[in-house]
């Protein structure tokens, strides 16, 4: 009895240190933030047979690949960047997405695709291009595949209903059609802001500044005293007069570092205002006893699967920011630290004993999990370490991306469509892939958890 007791403590303190973690620390951020990037792949269909190259089991949507795709870029370049495994799994994934005209259109998604979704994915394919990721063909590189999702969603700019803006939804046949939104249209701000940087040329500013103007003048934000408060977006009808009030994580992140990237390239001090702004303001709103919390929606575990995820984005807009604004780490430090410790306190649950949680503020694991936990963890972790590396890189500092300002231009880009190509194409490699989950999930990182 004595020693069965002892086999149990044993095995709930191994439990308990398994995503230890010390902020401060690459080391040890990159091994808790090792066990919960292998969570992550327990989801991808991409290493079952016959599954889909770049997607994530249900219910997560194609967004959200690219939204895990993002981190994954982050996770290799800061913890991980010797495994030539994972960089092919990450190229592959992500390129496969590509779609036939190599612009984030693909045929698997043309009845469900909307711009923040393509958008998310050019935050993805940016990613690689500032990190110098292995390119994923001769004939397209990442900054041009990032131009391409730039130049089709900047096409879709809509004047004839709220004097501009992009709506939500791509295809007329989706629910959302009929309303244009934060996301989105911050979404092309930020694109429009991180390729002004990266390729140095100026007229992405200027529809940097066209989208953010009219965002402002949309009334998508709002003064409270000091406090800039972004809301979720209107619908078309009446000019966009009925704002919907409703905030979220990512919203604020995607508008801040889009802030960040533009300040840190024409080092306008009113960009750097607009990003301390928003910071001050959203490290204040989405917290709980001072640990990042979806704030409109994590009261009652009320958050659907996909603002479980927002987190995820959140922290990787913070994390940037705190590089590209000399200093501006002093006023979101001690929240991600906090958060961070957190988020690694809630990864011991599940059989394998480091699934990660929704609630940090439970102070452990709260029976919640799934891909968006996983990957709100994980880039929380690795915001702590963004000031130890060197700043997304540029074509002036090192980015060896071959730039195509005309990108996606030439190929049609259609909103009323009912012809949908089918494609045995998106499966293609899955088989092959299956064998490299085992150079990647090692150290006991090829768990189960359903």
């Amino acid at each position: 009895m004595r020693l069965h007791q002892f086999l149990v403590s044993l095995f709930m303190i191994t439990i308990t240190i398994a995503v230890d973690i010390t902020i401060g620390d690459v080391d040890s951020v990159c091994e808790a933030a090792k066990y919960v990037a292998d969570g992550e792949w327990n989801y991808y269909e991409g290493l079952k047979y016959g599954g889909v190259v770049g997607m994530f089991a249900s219910p997560n949507y194609w967004w959200n690949a690219g939204e895990a795709f993002g981190g994954m870029v982050i996770y290799y370049t800061f913890c991980d960047n010797k495994n030539e495994s994972l960089r092919d799994l990450i190229v592959d994934g992500m390129y496969a997405q590509a779609g036939s005209d190599y612009n984030y259109i693909p045929s698997n998604q043309s009845l469900t695709e909307g711009n923040d979704d393509q958008g998310v994915w050019g935050m993805a394919i940016m990613e690689a291009a500032e990190r110098n990721l292995t390119q994923p063909s001769d004939d397209h590189s990442w900054i041009a595949l990032s131009q391409a999702i730039f130049n089709t969603m900047n096409a879709r700019w809509d004047t004839s209903h709220c004097s501009g803006g992009l709506r939500w939804q791509i295809f007329t046949w989706n629910s959302g059609y009929d309303y244009k939104n934060t996301i989105s249209n911050g979404l092309l701000f930020h694109l429009a802001a991180r390729l002004a940087r990266y390729t140095g040329n100026d007229s992405y500013v200027d529809t940097a500044e066209k989208v953010w103007n009219w965002m402002s003048d949309v009334g998508f934000f709002n003064r409270d005293g000091d406090d800039l408060i972004i809301y979720d977006g209107a619908k078309i009808a009446n000019n966009c007069s009925a704002i919907t009030k409703t905030r979220w994580s990512y919203t604020y992140g995607i508008l801040l570092s889009g802030c960040a990237y533009l300040y840190n390239h024409t080092q306008d001090e009113t960009w750097k205002e607009y990003s301390e702004e928003i910071i001050r303001v959203a490290v204040d709103y989405f917290q709980s006893d001072g640990i990042m919390s979806e704030a409109s929606c994590a009261s009652g575990s009320h958050c659907n699967n996909d603002q479980r995820s927002f987190r995820s984005l959140f922290s990787r807009c913070l994390g940037v920011a705190s590089v590209l604004i000399p200093g501006s780490d002093s006023l979101m430090s001690d929240f991600l630290t906090k958060s961070a410790e957190a988020a690694a306190q809630s990864c011991s649950g599940g059989t394998d004993g480091v699934t990660c949680g929704e609630d940090w503020t439970a102070s452990g694991y709260d029976g919640v999990y799934g891909l968006g936990e996983q990957m709100s963890a994980l880039e929380v972790m690795l915001s702590t370490i963004q000031g130890n590396f060197a700043a997304p890189l540029t074509v002036d500092t090192g980015g060896n991306n071959d730039t195509d300002s005309e990108a996606g231009l030439g190929s049609e880009v259609q909103t009323n469509s009912n012809e949908v190509k089918i494609s045995g194409k998106d499966k293609a490699g899955a088989g092959v892939l299956t064998a490299v989950v085992l150079a990647i999930l090692s150290g006991g990182g090829a768990w189960m958890i359903f």
